[in-house]
């Protein structure tokens, strides 16, 4: 407990990572902080889902958008999913690689076009906007126009 500013901050820089820490100015600021009503927490209410929303199941391995469904193989759901956590970012092959065929040797950039023309088709017959974009000598990212989901539909 310090009224200084700079002596929060050495302190905080002094136990980082040792331990929980609270710096307050003074004993007032703890007592609001201890003696607040503790609510508890509002359950997170599930987001609207829309019919042009790409879902991907973990457990099943499909995809959905609105009332379509694809089955995915393991290659397409471990490439799609890796494609949605970033969805702007651009994967190089050798990331991808290492991501779906968890393989450090094999990096064939051919393995990778392959796989992402098969999802391309699949995720054309679910009509949904998402898209995966080629960048040209670097990789590919995922157009992401409906904010995919990864979860168990």
């Amino acid at each position: 407990m310090t009224p200084s500013p700079a002596e929060r901050i050495r302190l905080a820089e002094l136990l980082d990572g040792v331990a929980p820490l609270l710096l307050v100015a003074d004993l007032d600021e703890l007592r609001k902080l201890i003696a607040a009503p503790r609510q508890p927490p509002a359950a997170p209410a599930a987001p609207p889902v829309s019919d042009d929303v790409l879902l991907i199941d973990a457990t099943r391995s499909t995809a959905r958008c609105g009332d379509r469904k694809v089955d995915l193989t393991r290659l397409e759901h471990d490439l799609l999913t890796c494609l949605t956590t970033e969805p702007v970012r651009v994967w190089s092959y050798t990331e991808l690689h290492r991501s779906v065929w968890r393989d450090e040797r094999l990096q064939r950039k051919a393995d990778v076009q392959s796989l992402v023309k098969r999802l391309r088709r699949k995720l054309t017959q679910l009509g949904t906007g998402v898209t995966i974009d080629a960048v040209r000598g670097v990789g590919f990212r995922l157009t992401d126009h409906q904010h995919p989901r990864v979860g168990g539909a």
